[in-house]
Order: structure tokens, then C-alpha cells, then sequence
């Protein structure tokens, strides 16, 4: 009977942010300047750190990471927003292995990416002399690669775990999109070891990085103090400072989402970490590393000031 109730199940009803009726139009407009915040202010950083000034690995992972935040809203902001205000909250059963797994991989390969922008600062700041030919153009492209390989592998291995669980109970999911704590949650059959697997790959996923990210920071740290000058100290240190307030944000609600994946108690709190997640840091990450580097801060104000010639 699972078996027959999995196969037959055809789409998913998505409840949302919220039940109240009243706060939908404040809802729709809040979320929807906050997204238009993500595409202009991530976008702008994609352009300031293509220019011939800032072709270093730095502002090259940076422009990475902006596309991961546009791709990441993008897939969870447009269905959130038509669902807001429409009475058909439904999802397909494709579109929610297609959303989930999208969300998976850009996450998971963000968190790599963070990683290797930890790297790259360790490089710079410990191993200045070296830091051309260690980071390459090759390296930090092969970096990349790997991040998205990365992200790619974990993603397609938790949607083909979750998509194998039978969904025989109701079939409305208390969240705004397909993720994996709210699925869990409406799996009729004993779900503890794919939670115990899924506990294993938040480990690997946030954790491993986060570890590796803290080492290269003890170590930039250890080399900062060694620093004569109090100016030089705090320039590097503002560097690297915007790279930590990122990290310390994603691993907080990442790790809130993911290490309890059944607990129902706890599902409105997830929604809110689920939407600083995925909605919210898309939009200051521009804000904390534009407003805390002077280098783009300037190519941003030449760009704007060209512009307002023409």
C-alpha cells in the first residue's frame, strides 16, 4: 500500500510562510523587494569584480558566489511569491525533486566555494610570496569545478534518498518549498537512519568545510598579530572579517535546519531560518562585502557616475 500511495502521489501542496490571510500583500511586497535586493545587489557585484582592476582569485570567487545567491533565491522566491498570493499552492512531484535538488546542490556548492575562499585568504595573508603561483588562474578554476562537483554529488544523493521514502499521509508540506526536514516529516514508513544519514552529510557538508575555514582563520589570525603595524592589521583583517560574518550566518541556520530533521516542533522556527537561508543572506552578502571593501566600493561609484553622464 506505501508503495502504491508513493507511486501514485502526482503533486504536493506547499503551505507557505504564513496562514494569515492579512499578511499575505505585506508578505508578497516585503519578499518581493528583498528579492529585487538579491538580483541588483548581487549583480552588481558580478560586474564591479569583472573589471580589469579586480581580476584576482578573491573577487573571482566573490563572483562566483554572487551567482550562487541569484541562483539560489531564484529557485525558491518566484514559486514563493505566486503561491502568496494564489489559492493553488500545489507543486508536481517533478517540480519538487527539481526544486529540491537545485536548492541542494547551490547550497552545498556555496559552502565548498566558502571553503575555498577561506583557502584563498590563508594563501594571501600566510603564504604572500607564494600566492601567485599557488593561486592560479588554473587552481581557483579547478577549485570551483570542484565545489560544483561537489555540490552535485551530495545533491543528487539526498534527492534520490528522500524521493525513495513513501509518502502515504497527508500530502501538504508545512514550508514554502521543497526541502528535506518538512518531506521527512510526511514519510509514513521509520525514517531514523535516513535522518542518521542525513545528520552524516550535514557534517560532511557544513562542518567539514566550516572546520577547514576555521583552521586557514587561526592560522591568518596567528600571522595578523604578528604584525608590527596597527594599520596593516586592521586592513587585513577587514579582508577577511566580511568572508567570516557569510560563514558564521549560513553555518548558524544551516545547522539549525538540518541536524533535526524531524521535529515538528520546531518547524515555524525552521521556515524562518529556512528564509534567512535562502532568501535573506542572498541579499546582504553584497551589503557585507561591498560596504567593507574599499576596491569595490570605488569601481561601483566610477561605474555609477559613467552612467549618470550618459
Amino acid at each position: 500500500q506505501d508503495a502504491g500511495n508513493h507511486t501514485l502521489l502526482s503533486e504536493f501542496i506547499l503551505s507557505g510562510l504564513s496562514s494569515h490571510p492579512e499578511l499575505q500583500h505585506l508578505l508578497f511586497f516585503t519578499i518581493c523587494f528583498i528579492y529585487s535586493m538579491t538580483l541588483i545587489g548581487n549583480l552588481l557585484i558580478c560586474m564591479a569584480t569583472a573589471h580589469p582592476t579586480l581580476h584576482t582569485p578573491m573577487y573571482f570567487f566573490l563572483r562566483v558566489l554572487s551567482f550562487l545567491d541569484i541562483s539560489t533565491a531564484s529557485v525558491v522566491v518566484p514559486k514563493m511569491l505566486v503561491n502568496i498570493l494564489s489559492e493553488d499552492r500545489s507543486i508536481s512531484y517533478l517540480g519538487c525533486v527539481t526544486q529540491l535538488y537545485c536548492v541542494v546542490s547551490l547550497a552545498s556548492t556555496e559552502w565548498y566555494l566558502l571553503a575555498a575562499m577561506a583557502y584563498d585568504r590563508y594563501v594571501a595573508v600566510c603564504r604572500p610570496l607564494r600566492y601567485p603561483a599557488i593561486m592560479s588562474t588554473r587552481a581557483c578554476l579547478s577549485m570551483v569545478l570542484l565545489s560544483c562537483c561537489s555540490g552535485q554529488v551530495v545533491s543528487v544523493l539526498q534527492t534520490a534518498w528522500v524521493f525513495t521514502l513513501s509518502f502515504c499521509g497527508p500530502r501538504r508540506i508545512n514550508y514554502f518549498f521543497c526541502d528535506i526536514p518538512p518531506l521527512v516529516l510526511l514519510a509514513c514508513a521509520d525514517t531514523s537512519r535516513y535522518e542518521r544519514q542525513l545528520i552524516s552529510a550535514t557534517v560532511l557538508v557544513i562542518f567539514t568545510p566550516f572546520c577547514l575555514i576555521l583552521l586557514s582563520y587561526t592560522c591568518i589570525i596567528s600571522s595578523i598579530l604578528r604584525i608590527s603595524s596597527a594599520e596593516s592589521r586592521h586592513k587585513t583583517f577587514s579582508t577577511c572579517s566580511s568572508h567570516l560574518t557569510v560563514v558564521t550566518l549560513y553555518c548558524a541556520s544551516g545547522t539549525l535546519i538540518y541536524l533535526q530533521p524531524k521535529s515538528s516542533n520546531s518547524q515555524e522556527a525552521k521556515k524562518v531560518l529556512a528564509l534567512i537561508y535562502t532568501t535573506v543572506i542572498p541579499t546582504l552578502n553584497p551589503l557585507i562585502y561591498s560596504l567593507r571593501n574599499k576596491e569595490v566600493k570605488e569601481v561601483l561609484i566610477r561605474g555609477m557616475a559613467m552612467l549618470m553622464k550618459k
